[in-house]
């Protein structure tokens, strides 16, 4: 992998007062110096990594030169949730998934920060479980973002949630081809029975082949396979089970009014994951508390995945946020 850093972390304490000796922490680096500009961190998704620009960026879209998030004036960090594989390393894949929760992400991701240097950053973004360690990074250091940007995701897992990740554990753990079956369910929920309709009428390959759709679940999930171990596939679908800034701290409203930054709702209006409605409730309650807080919505028949599809919608969301830095600064110059 191109460009791909790595921090050494030793006798990390997990929440569950397990200590990991060692643990590894991968990163790229895009954009301007470390030093030289304002900090953008951008956390992937279940089956993402920290190659968010470029060629094969998984958010290209949005984050490049002249993007929304703009490397001709950021530095862009992006770090790997340990376990996820990216390094290519056996050696550094996590089996006793189970022992870590969401919040040890988060603290391992801060850790990456304060080692390489940076006390504060400009915004922290992430689609999905990636916005969800968004949360919590914030909460555990509500002082330190200017602009919390959870998109598609959630501050806790709600029942439909965790019943999801259920499913999920029990195919990985039982079926004889894990990665392709788990990802054969993920994949129709990720998207809408809108979408899928439209998309395939019912249609075939030819006469005698399967029907359009189940090639193209299929192929989701032998594309998967291909790419992506079954340790980090257990691994990350685990943490999205234990997403909840409240565990073992106050009530949401107590926690949520602490952070500082300037927090930018983004849903789907059909995500099926982590529905709309939970968002709302979430900048409702939160709009009692604070003037900060802000509600985007992306239209879409693409559901959950829309996140990382409707590049122009989302764009026209951030370009305000990442925009005002940029003038300020220049109007300061």
């Amino acid at each position: 992998m191109e460009n791909l850093e790595k921090i050494d972390l030793f006798n990390f304490d997990l929440e569950i007062g397990k200590q990991k000796s060692y643990l590894p922490l991968f990163y790229q680096v895009f954009g301007q110096p470390l030093g030289s500009a304002p900090v953008v961190v951008v956390n992937h998704s279940l089956t993402g990594n920290s190659n968010v620009t470029g060629e094969k960026g998984w958010w290209s879209g949005i984050v490049g030169e002249k993007r929304a998030v703009d490397t001709d004036f950021f530095t862009v960090i992006a770090f790997n949730i340990p376990g996820n594989g990216f390094d290519d390393s056996v050696d550094n894949l996590i089996d006793n998934y189970r022992d870590y929760s969401i919040r040890d992400i988060a603290r391992i991701f801060w850790e990456g920060l304060f080692f390489l240097k940076i006390k504060n950053v400009y915004a922290v973004i992430g689609g999905s479980l990636g916005g969800a360690i968004a949360w919590e990074m914030a909460a555990l250091q509500p002082d330190r973002i200017d602009n919390l940007i959870p998109i598609a995701t959630d501050w806790k897992a709600t029942d439909w949630v965790i019943a999801n990740v259920l499913i999920q554990d029990q195919i990985l753990n039982h079926s004889d081809d894990p990665i392709v079956d788990a990802r054969l369910h993920a994949t129709l929920l990720y998207r809408t029975p809108e979408y899928v309709n439209q998309r395939f009428k019912r249609s075939k390959l030819d006469e005698l082949s399967v029907l359009q759709i189940e090639n193209w679940l299929l192929d989701h999930g032998f594309k998967l396979k291909s790419r992506y171990r079954l340790a980090a596939y257990k691994f990350m679908n685990h943490l999205l089970k234990t997403i909840d800034i409240t565990t073992n701290r106050p009530d949401f409203l107590t926690v949520a009014s602490a952070i500082e930054a300037n927090i930018h709702l983004i849903t789907v209006d059909t995500d099926y994951l982590f529905i709309a409605e939970e968002t709302r409730k979430t900048y409702r309650e939160l709009t009692n508390k604070k003037q900060n807080v802000f509600y985007h919505q992306i239209q879409s028949i693409h559901g959950h995945d829309a996140y990382l599809i409707e590049f122009n919608q989302l764009s026209d969301i951030l370009k305000p946020i990442f925009n005002y830095h940029k003038e300020q600064t220049y109007v300061s110059a």
